[in-house]
């Protein structure tokens, strides 16, 4: 969530005397989106992903499920023989 987000939810809430440039309403919202950010970076570092450069919420969920894809990828190369064409295959649908 953005502090953009956050404000716009404040003045339909009818925050009384919003104007969009009150600092301290600024100021909550930076603080709601960076505890939102924490609360993911938290859950992902407890389940043992990486969290990578990721400033924003949706930086960690692109983070997240791209690790998601390469451990289900990984978990299918393991169900074959690593010799045969089936784990070459899955590896290369890997590569960009």
């Amino acid at each position: 969530m953005k502090r953009e987000d956050i404000s716009g939810m404040a003045r339909e809430a009818g925050f009384i005397g919003f104007d969009g440039d009150n600092g301290s309403l600024r100021r909550f919202a930076a603080l709601v989106a960076a505890a939102e950010r924490n609360k993911l970076a938290q859950w992902m570092i407890k389940h043992s992903y990486a969290t990578g450069h990721g400033d924003t919420i949706e930086d960690l969920l692109k983070e997240l499920e791209w690790q998601i894809r390469e451990s289900e990828r990984e978990a299918c190369i393991e169900l074959t023989d690593s010799r045969c064409q089936c784990a070459w295959a899955i590896r290369a649908r890997g590569q960009v």
